[in-house]
């Protein structure tokens, strides 16, 4: 009877801290998952940004072939796809390619000003390869911000902030549209 009373008296306590180190251990991988699934997704958006990247040059030299006036927009498509390859951070690379779909949208404006383009098959293609890349930026964006959106609460919540405060789990930060995504862009002749 002594001994099943000393048995019970070491085996609870260490019982229980056996389960408080595998929750923490639990706790802690799952944190680390969550942060490398956010980057991992980020790295998609960038892929689909990458791949709208490779085909503005072969849209634009086709444009530009038909209307060599609208020099001005080739310009500004130039400068934000140069700007986004020199963005570090998270928010930098939002407001870069903000700024290269505002250039692009002021590209369809024109396109529409001049019939004769949506006639030309390699203009076509490349205007339907386009949109079908800014569908995929938009849905990879959206699951990103739902992975940001997942891990914020994760450490915020209690136990887990605890945590996440020892080993540092910072908030990530939102994919967000720049501040003029709302308006159309104003194309003048």
């Amino acid at each position: 009877m002594k001994k099943l009373g000393l048995l019970l008296g070491i085996g609870i306590p260490v019982l229980l801290i056996l389960i408080i180190v595998m929750m923490f251990w639990g706790t802690y991988n799952s944190l680390v998952t969550k942060s490398q699934a956010i980057d991992g997704q980020w790295a998609q958006v960038e892929t689909q940004y990458q791949r709208r990247f490779d085909l503005i040059p072969n849209l634009v030299s086709s444009v530009k072939g038909i209307m060599a006036q609208e020099v001005k927009v080739f310009d500004d498509i130039a400068q934000a796809r140069s700007k986004y390859a020199g963005a570090a951070s998270v928010n930098e690379k939002a407001v870069a390619g903000g700024e290269v779909e505002s250039a692009l949208a002021r590209l369809l404006v024109v396109m529409e000003a001049y019939p004769q383009l949506r006639s030309v098959e390699t203009v076509t293609q490349l205007m339907d390869e386009l949109s079908g890349t800014e569908n995929r930026i938009s849905v990879e964006r959206r699951r990103y911000n739902d992975l940001v959106r997942d891990y914020n609460t994760a450490i915020k919540r209690v136990p887990t902030n605890i945590i996440a405060g020892m080993f540092n789990f910072e908030v990530k930060e939102y994919f967000q549209s720049v501040s003029s995504a709302d308006q159309a862009p104003k194309v003048e002749f």
